[in-house]
């Protein structure tokens, strides 16, 4: 008798989203990313205690880093470390993604910011949007044409 193998897993992959960077930003690619975590924060994650709301991407020295995210400690985390909940964590790219990301930043005015941060393969990944910022109207006009949407739906679905 063969098993098979399906990893799926117990919950959601889904660890947090930032739901507000699509509303402030057109966000033109996705990439993924890596990133160095501590022990306590992977247990945090696991646990769902992050929040990606205020954080950004920055490049230093030609390495990307991911400031102000905040990640809890749980209250079982060891008692001979100090955890920094919103300390600057490293970003994992290769060396060609990094140089093309930084000449986009530099001279296109774009910006990078996280949009969701997910479990595969049992590793944290961070998915960075390479965004431009939105205008007032121009938030106003995207809300305007999900708020069609939905009503539009709504009116094919009564018939």
């Amino acid at each position: 008798m063969t098993k098979s193998h399906t990893n799926k897993p117990s919950g959601s992959a889904t660890i947090a989203l930032n739901k507000k960077a699509g509303h402030d930003y057109f966000i033109e690619q996705r990439i993924e990313t890596g990133l160095v975590l501590q022990g306590w924060e992977v247990k945090s994650l696991r646990a769902g205690r992050i929040q990606l709301k205020e954080s950004y991407v920055k490049i230093l020295h030609s390495e990307a880093f991911l400031i102000g995210a905040h990640i809890s400690a749980l209250a079982a985390a060891s008692t001979h470390i100090n955890p920094d909940p919103t300390r600057t964590r490293k970003l994992l790219l290769k060396r060609h993604e990094l140089n093309r990301l930084i000449g986009l930043i530099e001279r296109a005015g774009y910006t990078l910011v996280p949009t969701a941060m997910y479990w595969k393969k049992g590793r944290a990944k961070l998915e960075i949007g390479l965004a431009k910022g939105k205008k007032q109207h121009d938030k106003r006009t995207t809300e305007k044409d999900r708020d069609w949407q939905r009503d539009k739906e709504r009116l094919f679905k009564t018939g």
